[in-house]
């Protein structure tokens, strides 16, 4: 029998339940506190979670490095981008500031514009945080020790 049974069980049953509540506090950040950073980082610690529990390999080929570093960098290009968009959409044919939500949606009284773009700017924040997080410690996991276990 494999002596990690009881933890593998109990982490596939919380791995998910780890996932949908990082999900729930990104799309709750607009209401309250939480969003991009936060869920980010809970995201990356179910993956750690998994690593830890199943082995770095298997964690790998769960979510490859190469789809952080991706990650990360889509991430980077969503925030500036919602901030790019907002530069060059008309908004009431005056001049708009970088990160102006209100240019998303142009509906003077409810200021709609202002829900999409925390939105789109907390999903950026969310997909750079997790695969930041995760590129950090596939780096560090990946390492091999300077001292052989025998020295300890």
């Amino acid at each position: 029998m494999n002596p990690h049974l009881i933890l593998r069980v109990v982490s596939k049953l919380l791995i998910p339940m780890i996932v949908v509540f990082g999900f729930y506090v990104q799309f709750h950040g607009d209401y309250g506190p939480g969003g991009g950073f936060q869920a980010g980082v809970i995201i990356a610690v179910s993956v750690i979670l998994y690593a830890l529990i199943f082995g770095i390999e298997e964690a790998q080929k769960a979510v490859p490095p190469n789809v952080a570093r991706i990650g990360a960098a889509t991430g980077v290009l969503i925030y500036a981008g919602v901030g790019v968009a907002t530069l060059f959409l008309p908004f009431a044919g005056e001049a708009v500031n970088f990160l102006d939500y209100d240019a998303l949606h142009p509906d003077q009284g409810h200021h709609s514009g202002q829900h999409y773009g925390i939105l789109l700017i907390e999903l950026g924040v969310l997909t750079t945080v997790a695969s930041v997080m995760l590129a950090i410690f596939y780096a560090f996991a990946g390492r091999v020790p300077d001292i052989p276990d025998e020295e300890w």
